[in-house]
């Protein structure tokens, strides 16, 4: 398998799961805002869509998309763990998750990413809007639990601890939601995501170990 990544983009909750399933790899990295690979290549001609991550399968067939990419690679390894008990139920609270974070939480992030300043009108609204969907995932803890779904690690924590952990890139304290903020650090110090830091360049070779 291929990963075709962006340091610290959303593609980085894909080679998270991949270090938890123990699976071999290789990686692309890929410059967005050009439109080319390291190598380059027009990434286009890979993912038409032009973003990360793109998953390459052994096949040469290409998966997108970051719920479909992580629940692939659960549904490919069921014995790991890092999906709910089968139930209909439980499958649809991981894809609520999944969801949610796709389309609420990492567009609410969006605006800090443009590449400008956000004037002060447009600051206070961008940071209302993403103090409300920090809050809907404070709310989501609340009951003490350690990861999104319950007690155990799954994709959907994966994913969900790359877009919160984006708030330390942009100065957005968590100190307000006390549940998040813990979760977070919860996450960041797992292996797997210490390692797939690491691999990008987001955490000192000194400290990962």
């Amino acid at each position: 398998m291929r990963l075709h990544f962006k340091p610290g983009a959303c593609s980085m909750s894909s080679r998270i799961v991949l270090i938890e399933l123990g699976l071999a790899f290789d990686t692309t990295r890929v410059d967005t805002d050009s439109g080319m690979t390291e190598a380059g290549v027009d990434y286009r001609t890979i993912n038409p869509k032009g973003y990360v991550p793109a998953l390459q399968l052994a096949d040469g067939s290409v998966l997108t998309e970051n719920p479909a990419i992580l629940q692939y690679l659960v549904d490919a390894h069921p014995e790991s763990g890092l999906a709910v008990a089968r139930g209909p139920l439980e499958r649809a609270r991981q894809q609520e998750w999944l969801s949610f974070v796709s389309s609420e939480l990492h567009k609410a992030f969006g605006p800090y990413f443009r590449g400008r300043p956000l004037d002060g009108g447009e600051k206070e609204q961008v940071d209302r809007e993403l103090a409300r969907r920090i809050g809907n995932v404070e709310q989501g803890l609340t009951d003490g639990r350690d990861f999104i779904l319950g007690d155990t690690f799954t994709v959907a924590d994966a994913y969900l601890f790359v877009v919160l952990n984006w708030s330390d890139f942009i100065g957005f304290s968590l100190e307000p939601w006390p549940h998040v903020a813990s979760y977070v650090a919860r996450i960041a110090a797992r292996p797997a995501t210490r390692e797939a830091m690491r691999q990008e360049g987001l955490l000192a070779e000194e400290s990962a170990a």
